[in-house]
């Protein structure tokens, strides 16, 4: 099942951040997959938008492969996936 609009809305309100790099990250992953997220898809990004700004940009740009916040979490496929996406150029 794909996200509704309201829900689709709510993330990428929360995905204005601090930093640039981490919006136009975001930003350029809304919209090739925004259409096609998931619910579970949608879980996996606020978890990922709950992290700071300096911790997310560590993981969007692969300079860290995880943060003891989410060690668990990000082990499951549906993470590792959303991972790979956003980090894609």
């Amino acid at each position: 099942m794909t996200l509704g609009n309201a829900e689709l809305y709510r993330l990428k309100s929360d995905a204005r951040r601090g930093l640039l790099e981490n919006d136009l990250i975001l930003q350029r992953f809304f919209e090739r997959y925004g259409t096609q997220l998931s619910v579970e898809d949608g879980r996996v990004l606020s978890q990922l938008l709950a992290l700071d700004d300096n911790d997310l940009m560590d993981l969007l740009i692969g300079r860290k492969d995880s943060v003891a916040s989410l060690e668990k979490e990000m082990q499951t496929d549906s993470f590792k996936m959303i991972l790979q996406r956003l980090r894609e150029k």
